[in-house]
């Protein structure tokens, strides 16, 4: 159970929620002398870095760019004298890894992992109608006993290096939007809905979490804001008639309104916008609201130039715009679960969204991308560092399921990307995790993960947890790629009717397949790299697709190309992107329209 809220700021009569994005105050610490001469007060000359984003790409140097260890922000903020009954919260969408936050100097919070919000209360520590000092200390070591996972070596200049067991750049900071958020003592700290379908009419059953005792209702109204129902008490069920449902490209949203009284007198207000469906498994078929869909889309990334990871609201439009344009439905939240406002806008654009805890790297190994598919096995789960790490990936997926469990957009839950999955101790740890998060939505939505090559289905001991199975494959590129494309293609088809052999009758979806193409790069006939090999190779991956009822799904590998680490295989960073990283089109983005939109 979470001892903060991690409900999206929002003001309103009992609420005030003021941004603090902007510029901030930065220095690194790679001494970690920082807390030893005070720094949580107040950095010493510190310079100007911008909040949301990532601090990496603003730099001209390699030690900067790269810069792993401590480093600190600091900002000033005015607390109204009028806000002096209300508690006082600072939230950070998140803050990447690892993180302390001081409020004048007093540690409010710490908080493991990178990809999910910070919350502190900080109301015994502000000083009302005054200029308040937030320093937060950080840190972007990688290590065995936090997601995502990685090491950290130290160059012979005495610098920290992160080595990633993952292929994307190990990008940090304040990342993703901060609040300091007013709310009253007494307040609605969290809510969930599920919902039953009969007829035209739904049932949307609730229940609101608050810290006190007082009457809480709870109100939906469509989009005209006429009311269609409402009910009193923390939890209950409203009918909803003629509901007008959340469809796949076809978003319909109520607005929820929750209200906390004593008497005729408001304490607290928290509204937020819900969509009526079901999701569910039902053979090899993935359905909302009943009926089947094929899901078209991708594997993403959070990843721009120069901000790199940090949320910025025009590079989500155009992703947006480009996922309508090539007739896209899903996506992956690949490999951690986004900024907030993605899920909102999904919410409001009817896309379907697997989202990922940052279950990455477990494999020992700074090239698995390449080392999946050759069998390689390193025992990862049979180290002293597994309890710690579970207890972090625990935590990582109670926090993610309780942020993202409203959304009508999230249709399952990715529960680890390539992991070893061939031994006993595997199978014990993802069974652990795998109970944890059923016992954590209410509306039971399905849990997956991603498996790479190496799980194959003779030896494969955790495919058996997952409702549907997702599966990540390279045949044709890190596996008998070029002028063998046609023995990857006979490799591939022996492995998928082993597959069906074991006549799972569930749902499996590729979550990734793709080739590293340039944009800049023609070859007639076609040789890797080329634009026109990375059109083959789609092009032999439909055909199989196409030949297994139970595949439901093909979210090719990647949206856009995106930075990694430096690497003899990496140029400039991952080009399997469909369009470039300034999102214009490949030529494959033609050939996935042309695909996508016949299958309407």
């Amino acid at each position: 159970m979470l001892n903060f809220s991690e409900l999206y700021p929002c003001s309103n009569q009992a609420r005030m929620a003021h941004s603090l994005d902007g510029m901030w105050k930065f220095r690194f610490d790679p001494e970690e002398k920082g807390l030893q001469e005070g720094w949580q007060h107040k950095l010493p000359h510190p310079i100007s870095m911008p909040v949301p984003a990532s601090f990496a790409d603003f730099f001209t140097t390699k030690e900067e760019r790269d810069y792993c260890g401590d480093f600190w922000y600091e900002t000033e903020v005015f607390v109204p004298r009028e806000w002096e009954k209300q508690e006082l919260e600072i939230r950070f969408g998140s803050i990447t890894h690892r993180s302390f936050v001081y409020c004048n100097g007093n540690l409010a919070v710490t908080h493991e992992g990178g990809f999910l919000p910070v919350v502190a209360n900080v109301t015994d520590y502000v000083k009302f109608g005054e200029v308040n000092t937030f320093v937060i200390k950080a840190n972007n070591e990688l290590n065995e006993e936090s997601l995502p996972c990685g090491t950290t070596t130290v160059l012979s200049d005495g610098r920290k290096l992160a080595k990633p067991y993952f292929d994307f750049f190990n990008y940090s900071g304040i990342q993703r939007s901060v609040w300091l958020v007013s709310k009253p003592k007494e307040s609605i700290e969290d809510f969930s809905v599920e919902y039953e379908l009969n007829g035209e009419d739904a049932v949307v059953h609730y229940q609101i979490m608050t810290n006190g005792n007082h009457e809480v209702s709870f109100e939906l109204f469509d989009e005209a804001k006429q009311q269609v129902s409402k009910s009193t008490g923390g939890q209950g069920s409203v009918i909803v008639p003629k509901a007008h449902l959340w469809n796949v490209g076809d978003a319909y949203l109520y607005q929820a309104v929750m209200r906390i009284w004593d008497g005729e007198t408001l304490i607290d207000e928290y509204s937020s916008k819900i969509g009526i469906r079901t999701v569910k498994i039902v053979g090899k078929e993935i359905q909302i609201n009943g009926k089947a869909v094929y899901l078209k889309g991708f594997g993403k990334h959070e990843d721009f130039e120069v901000i790199g990871r940090g949320f910025n609201w025009g590079v989500l439009k155009r992703d947006f715009e480009c996922m309508k344009w090539i007739g896209a439905n899903c996506f992956r939240t690949s490999h951690y679960p986004y900024a907030e406002e993605w899920y909102q806008f999904a919410d409001e654009e009817g896309f379907l969204i697997i989202d990922e805890v940052p279950a990455v790297g477990m494999m020992r190994s700074t090239r698995n991308f390449a080392d999946a598919g050759t069998g390689q096995f390193t025992r990862f789960f049979e180290t002293p560092t597994v309890p710690n790490l579970l207890k972090a990936h625990l935590q990582a997926v109670e926090e993610m399921i309780v942020r993202d469990k409203n959304h009508p957009s999230v249709i399952a839950w990715s529960l680890f990307n390539e992991p070893e999955t061939t031994s006993e101790e595997s199978k014990d740890y993802f069974t652990t995790i795998f109970e944890a998060a059923r016992a954590l939505d209410p509306q039971k939505r399905p849990m997956t993960g991603a498996f790479e090559k190496n799980s194959q289905p003779e030896i494969c001991k955790c495919y058996q947890l997952c409702d549907f199975i997702c599966l990540n494959r390279y045949y044709g590129w890190y596996i008998k790629g070029g002028p063998e494309l046609v023995d990857a293609r006979k490799a591939f088809l022996v492995e998928m009717n082993k597959w069906k052999d074991k006549n799972l009758n569930v749902p499996f979806v590729f979550t990734e397949f793709g080739t590293d193409t340039m944009p800049s790069e023609h070859k007639l006939p076609s040789i890797m790299w080329s634009q026109e090999y990375q059109n083959e190779y789609l092009d032999m991956n439909f055909e199989i697709f196409d030949q297994f009822d139970f595949i439901q799904g093909e979210l090719v590998w990647n949206f856009a190309d995106f930075q990694t680490t430096e690497g003899i295989m990496r140029v400039n960073g991952n080009k399997k992107g469909i369009f470039d990283r300034a999102r214009q089109p490949k030529s494959a983005a033609f050939v996935l329209k042309n695909r996508w939109e016949s299958m309407d």
